[in-house]
């Protein structure tokens, strides 16, 4: 789950991370009484989207930038009027963008240096990792391919938490001065709190900025969390935009479905992770292209597989559906009754191959085999793979 930059701010306050004064506004009558009430002489008006690149971004309308800088109240309203209501398309949105309803503006801020820091979790020590860089404002992986040796990396013990010492390090790493050393430990450590009590997956401060009255504060944020640990967040589940997501994947998620919808032709609807990328790769092998990585779990339920369907059939670009089901906790015989109570539902009129494997298989097969609807059986992975590739084909 991702969520806004103004959120973002909204967490940072709430974790004593100092921020720019400013608000969120969605319309320009709102963008105006914010930049009357922040009293700057200099404003930033800032498009909100679930997407990195937004400065450079361009509206459908023609208006060039999602983040400009103004000197008035009228001119941030006048620039809210041309980005609110418009899709940004920036070079993670897709040529269709993302549609503005909210801008944040804030006051602008003098910058003497621009550095990068962020928490991620790190999987080959399975706890916390900070990586900073003197080198802010810019995608860290370009610096990563350009300059490594500026790349600061700084490993947090799962237990003992982010110290005093390695703050202290990284701030000096970071060129940072004596006078700023305990304003950036205790930025740090406010960091390093948020991230472990919000139950993060990722935390990326770029840039966080120097000003130039020598004040270190972050100046825009990403937030990633784990999805898995949100039942004990129900107020950062509140902030969830679902404007911003793939329809298809909110309609997986109300049904507790794994979803992601992928640029090919051939839909899967598979039980496990594991065996779904197994079905995506030899439906790649056999010349096929998947449309989705679709993980129903280990127990769904008839009511769960028939939505899976109707999700699948969503997809436009959809012209053949593969099911491979490996029945441990799951049995084959409810996962063939889902299949056949969607076939009815949608008059599905794609082909569709069917592998199942594992508890009350025979019943399974039996079922779909004496519902007379048009459902191809098949015994093996590599068999329904290459079935459904042909039928495809065919079609």
């Amino acid at each position: 789950m991702n969520i806004h930059e103004y959120q973002a701010r909204e967490l940072f306050q709430k974790f004593g991370v100092p921020t720019a004064k400013g608000n969120v506004a969605s319309s320009p009558e709102e963008v105006e009484a914010v930049a009357k009430s922040i009293g700057a002489p200099k404003l930033v008006v800032k498009s909100q989207i679930h997407a990195g690149g937004r400065g450079k971004g361009r509206f459908a309308n023609g208006f060039q930038g999602g983040v400009h800088v103004c000197g008035s109240p009228a001119e941030a309203g006048e620039i809210a009027w041309k980005m609110l209501g418009q899709p940004l398309i920036t070079h993670q949105t897709g040529p269709e963008g993302r549609v503005v309803n909210k801008v944040l503006v804030v006051e602008a801020i003098e910058i003497e240096k621009e550095l990068y820091f962020a928490i991620v979790l790190d999987r080959a020590s399975s706890a916390p990792m900070i990586i900073a860089s003197t080198e802010g404002g810019m995608d860290i992986e370009t610096v990563a391919a350009s300059t490594p040796e500026r790349i600061l990396r700084e490993p947090i013990h799962p237990t003992l938490g982010l110290q005093p010492y390695q703050t202290r390090k990284l701030a000096k790493q970071l060129g940072l001065t004596s006078a700023q050393l305990p304003a950036a430990g205790k930025l740090f450590t406010a960091i390093y709190k948020l991230f472990i009590a919000c139950d993060c997956s990722l935390l990326e401060v770029n840039p966080l900025v120097v000003t130039k009255a020598g004040e270190v504060m972050p100046l825009d944020a990403k937030f990633n969390f784990d999805d898995n640990a949100l039942f004990r967040h129900p107020e950062i589940v509140a902030m969830r935009d679902v404007l911003e997501e793939d329809p298809r994947e909110v309609a997986a998620s109300r049904f507790n479905l794994n979803y992601i919808g992928l640029d090919g032709n051939i839909a899967c609807l598979v039980n496990g992770a594991g065996l779904a990328m197994a079905t995506m790769d030899i439906i790649k092998f056999y010349g096929g292209d998947p449309a989705n990585f679709l993980d129903v779990g280990g127990g769904a339920s008839k009511e769960q597989v028939a939505a899976a369907f109707k999700i699948i059939l969503g997809d436009k670009k959809v012209k053949g559906i593969l099911v491979n089901i490996f029945g441990g906790i799951m049995q084959c015989d409810i996962i063939a009754a889902g299949i056949l109570a969607a076939v009815q539902e949608t008059a599905l009129g794609i082909p569709l191959v069917v592998r199942l494997e594992g508890s009350n298989v025979e019943l399974g097969k039996k079922m779909i085999r004496e519902s007379g609807l048009a459902v191809i059986s098949a015994d093996t992975l590599a068999d329904a793979a290459q079935k459904i590739v042909a039928a495809v084909e065919a079609a």
